[in-house]
């Protein structure tokens, strides 16, 4: 065990597991191969009640059946919840001949393990007393997680494999999402950009050192991504659209030029603003398969349509049709927005029961639809 501060601790195993103590309990970030519970006396902990997984990789995650057995409860990313308990049937799909996914979830666990509960991007969890944010930072994959916390006084960001070392990263290969793309590399940059917004004290990868000057650690990654992106002319606008994520057509109706599909706002007098679609916002490309794992809407262009249009609220969203480009992200809106979904009649059983059809690109899970528009 080393000491971070009085009450983190690193064990190194086969990734960084991370101890964050509470008396005589403890929560882990990541698990390795869960050597990690034979030396937790050695610190005065006697009892680990949560373990918050940064990414679905074996190494973050491979002792995990041994965490089941010790009714500790796991929690797991969203979007890679179905690379945790329900790999077995992951791997029995998984493509073998002509194979053109480069993803790294042939990295995944390699057998099911029972997960306790989802973390929700943009969500708060208190363990222990600790409050635990989620924070989605795409880039080593789809799926990846940032968790922060205030712990000894410091603001702690637990970044996975998001950066290695200053300028650095765990895996490049873990960037290409499909045959010839680097949509992580993409991801990555935002991801690291609004990392550094939080402004954290340190970062605690997975991998590698921490780092307790994280501006200068993450600038100098972004440096080298936005080069290697130069040099295979891939994502050239992604700054510019960073900072006008928002076209004006008129005074009071904005285009999304980040999103997969055309993306639409309507803004009002009063503050309040309704979207037309909402799907995948500021993509870096899209990776390989369908599988839920594949596939991570987000609401990173928000804060600037609030900052830039004078935003306060995302009353309603109006779907045009139910294809995942166009509402895979309208749950997030309903849950940290408090957006109200309304709905053409003729397809808002489809949003609500997907389970029920038999129809191409419907979104993982059911969207609640507050009104039916005749």
């Amino acid at each position: 065990m080393r000491k971070i501060s009085t009450n983190l601790f690193l064990f190194e195993d086969t990734c960084n597991v991370y101890v964050i103590k509470a008396g005589e309990t403890a929560v882990l970030i990541d698990f390795g191969d869960g050597k990690v519970l034979q030396h937790l006396d050695s610190i005065g902990v006697e009892k680990v009640t949560d373990i918050f997984m940064t990414h679905h990789h074996r190494d973050q995650g491979q002792g995990l059946p041994i965490a089941v057995q010790e009714g500790i409860r796991i929690w797991v990313p969203h979007t890679e919840q179905d690379l945790f308990n329900h790999i077995n049937e992951h791997w029995k799909a998984r493509e073998i001949t002509n194979n053109y996914n480069m993803r790294q979830d042939r990295f995944s666990l390699l057998q099911s393990v029972t997960v306790y509960g989802t973390l929700k991007d943009y969500s708060t969890h208190v363990i222990n007393g600790i409050p635990l944010t989620i924070i989605p930072t795409p880039g080593h994959s789809i799926g990846s997680i940032t968790i922060i916390a205030e712990i000894d006084g410091k603001k702690t960001a637990f970044t996975g494999d998001l950066i290695y070392a200053p300028g650095k990263v765990w895996s490049l290969a873990a960037t290409q999402w499909s045959y010839n793309g680097g949509e992580g590399i993409a991801l990555s940059v935002l991801s690291l950009l609004d990392i550094k917004e939080q402004s954290p004290d340190q970062l605690l990868p997975s991998h590698g050192q921490i780092m307790e000057a994280p501006s200068k650690a993450m600038d100098l990654l972004i440096e080298r991504f936005a080069a290697l992106m130069e040099q295979r002319m891939q994502n050239p606008r992604l700054f510019k659209l960073r900072e006008n994520p928002y076209e004006a057509i008129t005074p009071h109706l904005l285009k999304n030029n980040t999103s997969m599909s055309n993306a639409y706002v309507v803004l009002s007098e009063s503050g309040k603003a309704l979207f037309i679609d909402f799907g995948y916002d500021f993509i870096g490309g899209i990776a390989a398969g369908s599988d839920r794992a594949s596939r991570r809407p987000w609401l990173y262009t928000l804060s600037k349509l609030k900052e830039q249009y004078g935003v306060e609220r995302i009353d309603v969203v109006i779907p045009t049709h139910y294809h995942d480009d166009h509402v895979a992200g309208i749950n997030l809106l309903r849950e940290i927005e408090g957006t109200e979904v309304w709905c053409p009649e003729n397809f808002s059983d489809v949003l609500e029961n997907p389970q029920k059809y038999d129809l191409p690109c419907l979104w993982y899970d059911p969207i609640k639809v507050i009104d039916s528009c005749r």
